[in-house]
């Protein structure tokens, strides 16, 4: 049995302005209806494998869970790192909780950024892994390059090339255009793929050699990690002292026990715009279109909308993206598509808020989104999943409005207690304790008018939650 490791704490700045760091890439339905965390999660399911462990940053819990109940899937766990430190401590938090039920387990780790396709050829390379890993090895995947991509590593492995497991003679990172265009030509090199399989016991022994001092860090932050209502958090004092370091640097390009799979599924990592519009359908000139668009005459071009009545039309473009959200647009040229990261610095360095925070936010009850913000006032739409409340809290700075919409909801407002239905409103005074819980099995939507002088989302005391929320 295999056990997948599902790694899916990071955030893809170069799938801006879909993705952003409160919501990232894997978590966006960017190419067909499930979201990229949810194909890997299906891609796991089968007589092969065991429930996967799940490794995130805390802000995504809720997101996580959601998600996976959304495709029947329970998962083994969910780790939950407190701040991100790239793949090595993520992978090795896993190990260490793994080995401490079986050293022998079997473990596929999983970037959930990817996709792939022909699932019994998936298997097939599985297959040829298992066998590597029950001699000790530890096995990374390949794939023949197709085109000279300068966003991923690579594998340079000996000639003649064989499809049977092969000791790799070394990683290359992320080469230049030329670069690149070279290894594609020789005929030696594969995409490194960033799967991996090994033994919890073995990719430990791994650590041990290459990376002492990193066990040592990760093993206390398991330790002294906490059960919440089925999350294992890892401990933040002792995760803020882990070294951020990737699994390439820290083990694969020191370890001589490594094995190259060659993975004939297709395969590819959605990390930048190109790589959408070469994984979504097209038509016979090249375009993709998503949400409410309109095309004339484009050619080898995407257009998207993710904002709901919001119209992208498209006339003579070639060779383009763009991309519209309510509160973002971005219009590229597809051969810079990997220099979207560029002007999400550009939006950071000017204190921009769409560099990384949605108009959207979500919330374990549901989410609520930014209708209008003006000076003393903000109003807002609060979707309530069925059967969730929102926590007990006051505030000392805005008062409030809610004019339920949609459903219906119990409201507490200091020592009341009522129902209200649609058409209903109720005030909130400044400094009143409240709370709005959906009692129905369908989601409760409700129009809240803020008004007072500081109305950020930090103004708030919270009394009671049922999420265990701080």
């Amino acid at each position: 049995m295999i056990t997948p490791v599902i790694l899916c704490g990071g955030s893809g700045n170069r799938l801006w302005p879909v993705s952003r760091a409160s919501f990232p890439k894997q978590f966006a339905p960017l190419v067909g209806c499930e979201t990229l965390f949810q194909k890997s999660a299906l891609r796991s399911l089968g007589a092969e494998f065991t429930n996967p462990l799940v490794v995130t940053n805390s802000n995504f819990r809720f997101i996580v869970k959601e998600q996976l109940q959304a495709i029947s899937i329970t998962p083994d766990a969910i780790l939950l790192e407190p701040a991100q430190r790239n793949t090595a401590p993520a992978i090795l938090a896993a190990a260490i909780y793994l080995a401490q039920q079986d050293p022998e387990t079997a473990m596929l780790v999983l970037p959930s950024d990817q996709m792939l396709h022909e699932v019994e050829d998936l298997k097939l390379s599985l297959k040829l892994g298992l066998a590597e890993v029950a001699r000790g090895q530890i096995v990374t995947f390949g794939i023949t390059p197709t085109y000279p991509e300068t966003a991923y590593g690579y594998l340079e492995i000996p000639k003649p090339v064989k499809h049977g497991p092969i000791q790799p003679i070394r990683f290359i990172e992320k080469p230049d255009a030329a670069r690149a265009q070279e290894m594609v030509k020789s005929g030696s090199f594969l995409w490194n793929a960033g799967m991996f399989l090994f033994k919890a016991k073995d990719i430990l022994t791994a650590f041990e050699t290459h990376a002492p001092d990193l066990v040592k860090q990760v093993t206390k932050a398991i330790k002294t990690s906490k059960d919440d209502r089925g999350f294992y958090r890892l401990e933040a004092e002792e995760w803020a002292s882990v070294e951020n370091i990737s699994i390439d640097y820290a083990i694969m390009e020191k370890a001589q026990n490594l094995s190259v799979v060659h993975l004939t599924c297709g395969w590819a990592d959605i990390g930048s715009w190109d790589a959408i519009w070469r994984e979504s359908p097209k038509d016979n000139e090249g375009l993709t279109m998503s949400g409410a668009t309109t095309s004339i005459s484009c050619n080898n071009t995407l257009l998207r909308s993710d904002s709901e009545g919001l119209e992208v039309v498209g006339i003579g473009l070639n060779n383009i993206i763009a991309v519209a959200m309510t509160d973002a647009v971005l219009v590229a040229d597809i051969s810079r598509a990997q220099d979207v990261q560029k002007a999400v610095d550009a939006l950071k360095a000017k204190n921009a808020a769409q560099a990384s925070a949605f108009l959207k936010d979500h919330r374990p009850w549901g989410w609520f989104e930014r209708l209008v913000i003006g000076d003393c006032f903000q109003v807002k739409r609060i979707h309530v999943k069925p059967k969730a409340a929102l926590s007990l809290q006051s505030h000392l700075h805005r008062a409030e409005h809610w004019i339920i919409v949609k459903g219906t909801a119990e409201v507490s407002v200091d020592e009341t207690v009522q129902q209200l239905h649609e058409n209903h409103s109720i005030f909130i005074p400044v400094g009143a304790k409240h709370r709005i819980k959906n009692l129905t099995k369908d989601p409760m939507v409700l129009i809240e008018v803020q008004t007072g002088r500081y109305l950020s989302e930090d103004e708030f005391m919270r009394y009671e939650d049922i999420y265990s929320r701080g």
